[in-house]
């Protein structure tokens, strides 16, 4: 068979997170695209990882783009809903997020996706990218981007990149170590074992029901359980089972805990296929032998999820086991600018980071995040300076958003990033790297390559206005590049004051000013929903600052914790006395303890009274 040699507008190497978002959006602007995926499961993290409880964007403000897009998709395909882990909102089977990405792509005839091959070589000539080559395949492009886990581009291509610590004197970082080399440093340890944050080979559990003939797993010859004896404490069974309990019965095990990450020698994450497949092959049975003993401790009826991904010839994964690993860290570009922990934190007296401004003056927010920064070192914790905030009756973390100029090289044309592997620092990595920003990031850079093409320009020479007014405007799933918390899509002025921060950078944007009494929230509240439930009790509430906490008590011995994700409601609710008698709506989340409130109002005949 002779080479094959393809030419395209854009080509994205990666069916991750990022590479599926960009091809996606890509595509849509009307650019020739071009995606190569090693997996016939696009979606990386959300889907071929396995880990369907995405962290982070949950607010309804923040559920804009392709991830709100995807978020929606899920609500109306996935049996049985979205509520039922205490880790996250929205859960899923994995199989029903891939054929969500699956048929995005396959509806755009001028993206043409390539399943199987591996990059080989970075097509370069001098400093500009051309395209990449892979065994039998080399596709030309005017843009390429890297959405391969690891930033295996940055590598091939010999693109200036960082790949694991800083000290502290680098970025000014408060949480970054002093020294990387010095013994007495208290972070020593820790960087000493482990150059990367750890990632974790996913596995799915299956509650086969009580007296259920569950095949009984099988642990490997090194066995150990004291590895995972302490894995629920604090916890006990149940807690731990519904941390990632996911539709049809099934429960994801992605357990930081005495669990299943897996640290033993990451360096060879970005070694040869040899050293690469000798780690993931011990990674598997790390969290093989986490469901043997999760089995053996809970019962047989806790088996493995056989049927949740396809068994693929040559693939180590498949079965109850992840088709990848979750990889929390790449190698990360030397970009225009880097994104760094002091890029995420909050302001001081503010619940926002300060947006960014690039060279020029202009701001460069072009994707939004808001996860606490969240680290992985099995058998260590990193203390980390704080960015949490209490919204909606429960802890989310501080919003910051993600510059432009951290998606495109500062040594390198005809080639941007568009998953983990921005220009972030080490530190920030553990905010940067959650699902909902990762798809942010993609959109993003897809959007930029489309207009590059369109224009006849490299990512550094594209105006960041003109990228965040195409995603704003965007027709399917404009996408927010400002987490103002009180601005949902469907208001008429959504654009107009996201776009008020391209000249105000400087101005405070976390306030909830929907500016609604109660009787008017009432009244906006006969807006078209979907079906919810409705329960009426005593809504007992405590107010500290900004900030409520709530529980709904509506029978003698039963109560759920309320919360939100909607402004108005938000703001309704700290306008409540201590106590006092309610009708709420919403969706019961009973793993969490929760009621996801959507609207109050009396109780109407159409809504279904629970009392459980």
């Amino acid at each position: 068979m002779s080479p094959e040699t393809i030419m395209a507008d854009v080509l994205i190497v990666g069916g991750g997170t990022g590479g599926t978002a960009a091809a996606i959006q890509a595509a849509r602007r009307g650019a020739q695209t071009v995606l190569v995926s090693e997996l016939p499961w696009l979606g990386g993290m959300l889907t071929a990882a396995g880990v369907a409880a995405p962290d982070g964007n949950e607010l309804r403000a923040w559920q804009t783009g392709l991830w709100g897009a995807f978020l929606r998709a899920l609500q109306r395909r996935q049996p049985g809903g979205l509520d039922h882990a205490w880790v996250s909102f929205f859960t899923y089977e994995p199989k029903v997020g891939a054929a969500i990405f699956a048929d995005w792509v396959n509806a755009l005839p001028n993206l043409r996706w390539i399943i199987g091959p591996a990059p080989k070589a970075v097509v370069r000539q001098g400093d500009r990218v051309q395209g990449v080559r892979f065994d039998d395949l080399t596709v030309y492009a005017k843009i390429t981007l890297d959405g391969t886990e690891l930033g295996d581009l940055l590598a091939l291509g010999e693109v200036p990149h960082r790949w694991g610590w800083e000290e502290q004197r680098q970025f000014s970082e408060p949480s970054a170590p002093q020294s990387l080399t010095d013994p007495r440093d208290p972070l020593h340890k820790i960087i000493q074992t482990y150059p990367v944050q750890s990632p974790t080979w996913v596995v799915l559990l299956q509650d086969d029901g009580a007296g259920q003939a569950t095949p009984l797993i099988k642990p490997t010859a090194d066995y150990d359980p004291s590895q995972f004896q302490a894995a629920w404490q604090g916890y006990g069974p149940d807690r731990f089972l519904t941390y990632g309990q996911l539709p049809q019965r099934q429960f994801m095990l992605n357990w930081p805990q005495q669990g299943n990450d897996y640290g033993v020698g990451l360096q060879r994450l970005v070694g040869n296929l040899a050293e690469q497949r000798a780690w993931a092959a011990e990674a598997i049975a790390h969290s093989q032998n986490f469901a043997y003993f999760m089995q053996s401790m809970l019962g047989p009826r806790y088996g493995l999820a056989t049927t949740a991904f396809p068994q693929i010839p040559g693939q180590l994964g498949g079965g109850a086991f992840a088709l990848m690993p979750y990889h929390r860290e790449s190698r990360r570009l030397i970009g225009l600018t880097t994104v760094t922990e002091r890029d995420i934190l909050p302001l001081p007296g503010e619940r926002a980071a300060a947006l960014p401004v690039n060279a020029s003056g202009q701001m460069s927010a072009i994707a939004i995040g808001n996860y606490p920064n969240d680290h992985h070192y099995p058998g260590f914790d990193l203390p980390l300076a704080p960015k949490a905030d209490r919204w909606g009756g429960r802890w989310t973390g501080t919003p910051f958003t993600i510059a432009y100029e951290a998606l495109v090289p500062a040594a390198i044309e005809g080639l941007l990033v568009c998953d983990k592997n921005i220009s972030v620092s080490h530190i920030a990595n553990g905010a940067t790297r959650l699902q909902p920003v990762v798809l942010g990031i993609g959109q993003a850079a897809g959007m930029a390559a489309a207009l590059c093409v369109e224009r006849g320009c490299e990512p550094r020479e594209l105006a960041v206005e003109t990228l965040q007014s195409a995603l704003l405007n965007e027709p399917t799933a404009p996408a927010a590049v400002v987490p103002l918390v009180d601005n949902l899509p469907a208001n008429p002025d959504w654009r107009s004051r996201q776009l008020y921060y391209q000249n105000h950078p400087e101005d405070s944007f976390q306030t909830t000013s929907v500016g609604l009494s109660f009787p008017q929230f009432l009244s906006r509240s006969t807006e078209a929903i979907p079906k919810l439930y409705e329960f009426e009790g005593t809504l007992k509430i405590s107010a500290t600052g900004r900030s409520w906490q709530a529980k709904l008590q509506f029978s003698d011995a039963q109560v759920l914790d309320v919360v939100t994700l909607d402004p108005a409601v938000h703001q309704v609710i700290s306008q409540f006395k201590a106590s006092q008698l309610i009708a709420l709506q919403g969706y019961p989340n009973w793993a969490a303890g929760w009621l996801q409130v959507i609207a109050i109002k009396a109780h109407s005949p159409d809504s279904e009274i629970l009392r459980r």
